[in-house]
């Protein structure tokens, strides 16, 4: 059976596959990034950037942002509280380069919460529509939302949820992405993909993307069958298999998902690594991807050992020791 992949586009940007590469924090840095778009990403967003810190000076800017040539069209997901800064903040990522500018009303990290940042905006729609229009005022490139579909379970009619979409895309906001949980569910429990259908429904001349539950290809088709939404986050579902973009195309053409024999990761995890080393240097590159290499171990054959392996190392030959030890057939 197939499925029809649609392009669609984030203001005047087309992108050609409709699953594209999640904010990630702690995760989707440039090595990442880069590797995702080697193995079919059209689409990837920073780590949510706090907009104090990039006020802070231009060294610490390029720092968190970590651009590169090839990295585009590149979203940067902004996480803040008051409309100026936020605005301020967008005015930074716009001149540094970045295509779109993504506003992370949705995380439910408790540092956050207690800071009136991030998911706390789905109690307060005002505060969260001021900031979407002071960052529209401000730039002049693509502004995107990301939301919960409420704050607590409390929300049963999801007002808040439909009153910042309602708001923003008055605004002009070129697209918004719901993960489909509550900011109080965190991660756990299922995503509630038949609200991401309704969301669709009602706006159904807007971009709405997806989010929530997508840990495989086959997720990845199933949500944008189930929902008809125009497109699919990779978060967690990227995480130890970069190679969840080149399955999607598999399964839509008909085809069996493609799976990485052990050379062929160990050549990924090798790139990865390198790649890593690069941008942070050979003490902190190392320490930096223990935890790739524990999401990496997920789909070893034997994973215990793998992921023991990969917590010890401190040095890029340790690295390549783990990899030469696990990963030759």
């Amino acid at each position: 059976m197939t499925f029809e992949l649609k392009p669609f586009r984030i203001g005047p940007i087309e992108i050609d596959l409709p699953l594209v590469l999640a904010a990630l924090a702690g995760y989707s840095d440039q090595p990442f990034r880069m590797l995702c778009r080697d193995m079919g990403a059209p689409f990837c967003a920073t780590e949510m950037l706090l907009d104090k810190s990039l006020l802070l000076n231009q060294k610490l800017r390029r720092r968190l942002v970590q651009l590169c040539d090839g990295d585009h069209p590149l979203a940067g997901q902004l996480i803040g509280g008051e409309p100026h800064e936020m605005a301020a903040a967008a005015v930074q990522l716009s001149e540094m380069g970045l295509d779109v500018i993504d506003l992370n009303f949705a995380c439910p990290v408790r540092k956050a919460l207690s800071r009136h940042r991030g998911g706390y905006l789905m109690k307060e729609p005002a505060r969260a529509i001021a900031i979407t229009q002071a960052v529209l005022a401000a730039v002049d490139r693509p502004v995107t939302l990301k939301l919960r579909k409420s704050f607590d379970e409390a929300d049963r009619d999801h007002a808040a949820l439909w009153q910042i979409a309602e708001g923003a895309f008055d605004a002009g906001a070129a697209a918004i992405c719901i993960h489909a949980r509550s900011v109080e569910a965190k991660y756990s429990g299922k995503a509630d993909w038949d609200l991401l259908a309704r969301v669709k429904q009602r706006f159904a001349d807007r971009v709405i993307i997806g989010s929530g539950d997508v840990r495989s290809a086959q997720a990845a088709i199933d949500m944008l069958a189930a929902t008809g939404v125009d497109a699919a986050t990779a978060a967690r579902g990227a995480l130890g298999n970069p190679w969840i973009f080149r399955q999607v195309r598999d399964l839509a053409a008909g085809r069996p998902p493609h799976e990485p024999s052990l050379a062929e990761q160990h050549e990924t995890l090798r790139r990865h690594f390198d790649h890593a080393v690069t941008v942070y240097g050979p003490k902190r590159g190392p320490r930096i991807m223990r935890k790739f290499g524990i999401r990496y171990a997920r789909t070893h054959p034997h994973p215990k050992a793998v992921r023991m392996a990969f917590v010890a190392v401190k040095t890029p030959d340790q690295w390549h020791t783990v990899l030469d030890r696990h990963y030759e057939q």
